[in-house]
């Protein structure tokens, strides 16, 4: 419209300078019709949908959530690590399930876990882990993760988050669990939910070269707060699980090399 307008514009004026009026409507009426019937052949663009200002994902972001794969699996076997991710029926939801192999007993692996306060000393992702509020198998905690990006920027994620300690499960075979169930009561998740388990397997299925069979698994449902496609954090959340497991068995391990220094021959 604005180019049409301003090309009109320019004919008016050059006809301004022919003396005679006859010649001078006529003209104008010529040139204006013909331009009139340009103007129709003309087709119609396309204007773009108004931006919403509603919390929901536009459309396309949904459309293409909707195209993504519902089951993803990947798996690092110097560390025992396996991680499963699976596409729930709620849209932006996300299930992940994950696992690594600690060579340690459970006690071990239970009190580097519980460590509240000293998680952040030793799992390079966190920041800060502040002990709010703790009872008889409760915690509340503050958590801040944080994450070096590129051009010296970070990504930050924090919030509160209450664990509850499971007793002592002794399983067939004389394997033994334990659990500890977590939940965001407050942050960056509009769903943040899952446990812990920490499970020592005895017996014939530990390898000649483990004196231990432990497995510390995590299972979390989570859900961005903000209508951001989880698909794009994805990637970003699994490499920090895994970064998360793999820091735990490894203070794990020290801890438990430790012990056995100090235990005389």
């Amino acid at each position: 419209m604005a180019m049409l307008s301003s090309s009109s514009s320019h004919a008016l004026l050059r006809l301004h300078h022919h003396p005679p009026l006859r010649h001078l409507a006529v003209t104008a009426t010529t040139t204006s019709y013909r331009r009139a019937r340009i103007r129709l052949t003309v087709p119609t663009p396309k204007l773009p949908s108004p931006i919403s200002s509603s919390p929901d994902p536009p459309p396309d972001v949904a459309h293409d959530d909707e195209q993504e794969e519902d089951h993803k699996e990947d798996r690092d076997d110097r560390y025992g690590f396996e991680i499963q991710v699976r596409k729930l029926p709620k849209p932006n939801r996300r299930l992940v399930h994950a696992r690594v192999r600690v060579d340690a007993p459970l006690e071990a692996v239970w009190a580097t876990l519980t460590d509240y306060e000293g998680l952040a000393d030793f799992i390079p992702g966190l920041s800060e882990c502040r002990l709010l509020d703790q009872g008889a198998s409760f915690a509340r905690l503050y958590q801040v993760g944080e994450q070096d990006l590129a051009l010296g920027f970070k990504f930050n994620a924090k919030g509160t988050i209450d664990c509850y300690e499971g007793e002592m499960q002794l399983l067939p075979a004389g394997a033994r669990r334990r659990e500890i169930a977590f939940k965001m009561i407050d942050g960056d998740f509009k769903v943040f939910e899952g446990k812990w388990s920490v499970e020592e397997v005895d017996g014939g299925e530990i390898s000649a070269d483990q004196e231990f069979q432990t497995t510390l698994s995590y299972v979390v449902e989570l859900e961005p707060k903000l209508w951001v496609p989880v698909r794009l954090l994805e990637g970003r959340i699994c490499n920090e699980i895994k970064t998360n497991l793999v820091s735990i068995r490894e203070e794990a391990q020290r801890i438990q090399r430790l012990q056995d220094e100090r235990i005389p021959c």
